[in-house]
């Protein structure tokens, strides 16, 4: 059940970010796609706001894995400069621990990160506005989109 949401601005995509980080339980994965500058990283920091992380967020591209504390951890990565490196750092322990994991670049590594996910698009549609297109991969992430579309 793909939905769609329309954002007009960055307050827009960090409340969507916020409604749906309050739905989050131990070992959700978050997969987003997007162009350079689409909103992957301010949707994070909006999620972020939503799990009490106080620390600055902000893109791990070049240390690709950046952790952060809060109600639950927040295992930030961008896929967007990995290659074949992902046994390297334990990737597996971040999809199965206890706190949240948002990949940005997911594409790249589609086939190393577990099928069950919500997985978003963000489309540029203008200077400010975007087209968020969420997608659940099982139950637990069918359910987020229930709450977040019919509450």
């Amino acid at each position: 059940m793909k939905k769609e949401i329309q954002i007009k601005n960055l307050q827009e995509t960090t409340i969507l970010a916020k409604k749906i980080g309050k739905q989050l339980f131990p070992g959700a994965i978050i997969t987003l796609d997007g162009d350079l500058g689409a909103g992957k990283t301010t949707f994070t920091q909006g999620l972020a706001k939503a799990l009490n992380i106080t620390k600055v967020v902000n893109s791990p591209t070049f240390t690709i894995i950046k952790e952060y504390d809060g109600d639950l951890s927040l295992y930030h990565m961008d896929a967007y400069r990995i290659e074949d490196e992902l046994e390297d750092i334990g990737i597996d322990e971040y999809f199965f621990g206890d706190g949240v994991c948002v990949i940005e670049w997911a594409s790249k590594i589609i086939s190393q990160i577990p099928q069950e996910r919500l997985h978003i698009n963000i489309n540029v549609e203008s200077v400010t506005g975007r087209l968020f297109e969420i997608i659940p991969y099982g139950e637990k992430y069918e359910h987020i989109c229930e709450e977040l579309f019919y509450v």
